[in-house]
């Protein structure tokens, strides 16, 4: 039996129902391929910020147009995405990282972030349970954070009502013009959306993604704890760098008053299972900084795989070699950050229309000239 469509989106995580949505939002027929949980996978499985990056300028423009998307969506929200904007605090252990967050500041201020420099004092009034003796920080007042999971079952449900459908089957193959499910039923579409994350590969090569595994653990309720999301300015090295193991202090409060403490970063581990190695790495890196962590109560520990690239930015655009596939993954850990951003660059290449702002460096045909280049 084959169904038709006009779009196909492969996955409904974050990404997914963000692509599904304003594909259906702009008047497409769409159909939404998930067999799992929707908001399953590395989107139950991560922090839940919605954070400004500037690692590069293509980096800062899709985050920062992102962050954007989030703020003017948040009236719509239902309380159980927990949307907060609580802003972001990059965190200086010492005064030679001053220059860093000053550099940080007019990098911010330059691509038209709110950035503001805090000295000691300020750190201390700001985040009481910050160890003494820290130099200063930068405070990002813009970011967010919110509950993953709802929100993409929020994405979700308004491309349902938007006239989506859910194919609650796995894809087995993307064949031209259709997508060939695993009880061998066909969806036709003349567009198709891979946005599955990791297991993008599994299915189209070209998408060259690579898991990287990550822990994060979650304490009891202790409202007003912590009040900013909370991150050293090594974590943007941590997160992008290719150590196979690195930790680094990111600690995010919650609406529930709970404290959500990161992050880790292993690469070549498809091990699922939580590691008392690199956790304990992790916790006393976050200790380290907040000594006081130390007396919280841990209720869970968990692990996810995020789909990471070579030059860490993602692939968001067509798939070189695949008429009418695009591909929307490699975000590694920006994808609940980037994936309205993602959604409205697919949305605009389907459409045929201009875009808000360059695709350019997002689009896999990069790396097809990387690999010619090395």
């Amino acid at each position: 039996m084959t169904a038709t469509a006009d779009a196909v989106v492969l996955g409904a995580g974050i990404v997914g129902a963000a692509c599904a949505d304003a594909l259906a939002a702009a008047g497409l027929r769409v159909a939404i391929v998930e067999p799992g949980v929707i908001g399953g996978g590395a989107t139950a499985a991560g922090m839940g910020h919605v954070v400004a990056m500037e690692d590069s300028a293509a980096e800062l423009a899709l985050t920062r147009y992102s962050r954007d998307l989030w703020h003017r969506l948040a009236p719509q929200l239902p309380p159980e995405a927990e949307f907060d904007a609580a802003g972001t605090v990059w965190v200086a252990a010492g005064h030679e990282e001053m220059d860093e967050v000053r550099r940080l500041a007019g990098s911010y201020t330059a691509g038209g972030v709110a950035a503001h420099i805090l000295d000691s004092a300020d750190l201390a009034a700001a985040e009481p349970n910050l160890r003494s003796g820290l130099a200063g920080g930068l405070l990002v007042p813009g970011d967010i954070v919110l509950y993953a999971p709802c929100a993409a079952r929020w994405l979700f449900e308004t491309a349902i009502r938007r006239g989506a459908s859910l194919v609650p089957q796995a894809a087995a193959a993307l064949e031209p013009g259709s997508v060939r499910l695993a009880d061998g039923s066909r969806v036709s579409a003349g567009a198709t959306v891979c946005a599955t994350g990791v297991w993008a590969a599994s299915l189209l090569p070209a998408a060259a993604v690579r898991p990287r595994k990550g822990h994060l653990v979650i304490t009891d309720r202790y409202p007003g704890w912590v009040r900013h999301q909370l991150m050293e300015l090594g974590y943007s090295k941590s997160a992008h760098g290719n150590a196979a193991e690195s930790v680094a202090f990111n600690v995010q409060p919650r609406r529930t008053g709970q404290v959500l403490i990161g992050s880790s970063r292993q690469l070549g581990n498809d091990d699922p299972r939580t590691e008392a190695p690199i956790l304990r790495r992790m916790l006393d890196r976050a200790i380290a900084f907040m000594p006081a962590l130390a007396r919280l109560s841990v209720i869970r520990a968990w692990t996810g795989f995020r789909a990471s690239t070579e030059d860490k930015l993602p692939l968001i655009g067509p798939c070189p070699g695949c008429d009418g596939v695009y591909l929307a993954t490699g975000h590694e850990g920006l994808g609940i950050t980037t994936s309205l951003a993602t959604a409205q660059l697919i949305a605009a290449m389907v459409l045929g229309r201009p875009a808000a702002i360059d695709p350019t460096p997002y689009l896999p045909a990069r790396l097809e000239r990387q690999a010619s280049h090395a």
